[in-house]
């Protein structure tokens, strides 16, 4: 019989606060954390706006000096984790050489990268940092936690781009089944917002150019999108067997109970046009859960804001689903946060287990003007009361990434 995957510690940095309470009550009120640009100039770029972690001190959540060697992808990482840990309570209580690490980024320490290239331009290539290598490596983030904690096993980090975090506790999940780590912490972490990240985005016009209020900038579904809100944050939770979790007495979360990973093998940035891995994706993620699709309750989808994706992911959802599509709740936390890339799987999985917790769905806002060919359940603009027992979180990136995780209420 498959162990049952449970979470026992959750932990999250965003634009809509750092502690999941201030998290959750923001999302089922509705409310953007979309606000105007500020970590960089946005006088070059045609985007205007970013979902940024506010009032963020390192050196509240870590050593100071220890901070200051971090990238910062890293440091919401951390600062996540140390929530997520302090509320699982295992350390201490079990061999460290069974604690894994899986952390999912999509680009790493770019901000670090630009402020490196601006200093060797300046000042030449002798005066950059020595902690510019070891600040912008993608591995950094589950670098440092496993380093933090002493966790001496299992350690690894998923770059697959926008699936990243969710494929990342996929696959923390199957480690643990198989035996290869007793307690995995994992998530996601991203800070993208720089003069590189925003104006590879902006070349390639997948940024949202609302130039009216910040906080309607970002409206997945709605016809009037044209193209995501980039922001940042982290996701950690730390997951177990229930058999582990309940010895040690643990008090379990929620159930990560399947999963699924496709690739589209089509396209570098766009998804297939008929969305067959994201269908496949979510179909394994189903059948892993040894469950029928008639028993999903709610999707988070990827909805990004972007008019290629939102129409895709609507369809693959009517590709596997057939006519029951239009009676399961969908909703975009994006809509609310923007897309952090890498950690944004970690922070909608997060959103789904309070959906669990709280019978509530979070609503998609800015849906004002609905797409025709988007034309299923997506919440709009106000939350709605439900039972959820089973949640489906959905996540594809690029390179034709595609994830998906299944999560039940415990």
């Amino acid at each position: 019989m498959s162990k049952k995957i449970v979470v026992t510690g959750i932990g999250i940095q965003s634009c809509l606060g750092n502690t999941v309470k201030d998290y959750w009550t923001s999302l089922s009120n509705g409310v953007s954390g979309i606000r105007t640009i500020t970590q960089v100039s946005s006088d070059d770029f045609p985007c205007k706006v970013s979902g940024e972690v506010q009032n963020f001190e390192p050196g509240e959540w870590m050593n100071p000096k220890e901070a200051k060697r971090m990238g910062r992808f890293s440091q919401l990482a951390v600062a996540a984790a140390k929530d997520a840990v302090e509320q699982s309570k295992f350390l201490g209580k079990i061999d460290t050489d069974r604690i894994g690490v899986l952390i999912g980024t999509g680009a790493g320490g770019l901000p670090e990268t630009d402020q490196q290239a601006a200093i060797k331009e300046k000042k030449g290539v002798m005066r950059m940092s020595p902690f510019y290598i070891p600040s912008m490596l993608s591995n950094m983030a589950s670098a440092n936690i496993s380093r933090i904690y002493q966790a001496t096993g299992y350690n690894n980090t998923c770059i697959t781009a926008c699936a990243a975090s969710t494929q990342a506790i996929g696959e923390a999940a199957e480690i643990i089944k198989n035996n290869k780590a007793d307690i995995v912490i994992t998530g996601g972490a991203e800070s993208g917002i720089c003069e590189i990240g925003m104006g590879g985005f902006s070349t390639m016009h997948a940024l949202s150019t609302w130039d009216g209020d910040p906080s309607k900038a970002s409206r997945p579904f709605d016809a009037n999108r044209d193209g995501f809100a980039p922001s940042e944050g982290a996701g950690i939770l730390i997951l177990e067997s229930e058999e582990h979790a309940l010895n040690r007495g643990a008090k379990p979360i929620a159930e990560i109970a399947g999963f699924g990973v496709t690739s589209d093998a089509f396209h570098l940035v766009q998804p297939h046009k008929e969305g067959l891995g994201a269908t496949k994706a979510m179909k394994l993620a189903i059948e892993d859960a040894g469950l029928e699709k008639s028993e999903i309750d709610y999707i988070n989808a990827h909805g990004t804001s972007t008019p290629t994706n939102d129409r895709i992911e609507t369809l693959a959802i009517k590709n596997l689903f057939g006519d029951e599509a239009y009676n399961i709740p969908i909703s975009s936390t994006k809509s609310m946060v923007g897309h952090s890339l890498g950690a944004s799987g970690a922070l909608e999985i997060i959103a789904c287990i309070q959906s669990t917790i709280h019978g509530e769905i979070h609503p998609t806002i800015n849906l004002e003007n609905p797409d025709p060919e988007c034309d299923l359940n997506y919440v709009p603009n106000k939350k709605i009361k439900k039972n959820v027992d089973i949640a489906l979180s959905n996540s594809f990136g690029f390179g034709g990434q595609n994830a998906c995780v299944v999560i039940k209420k415990y």
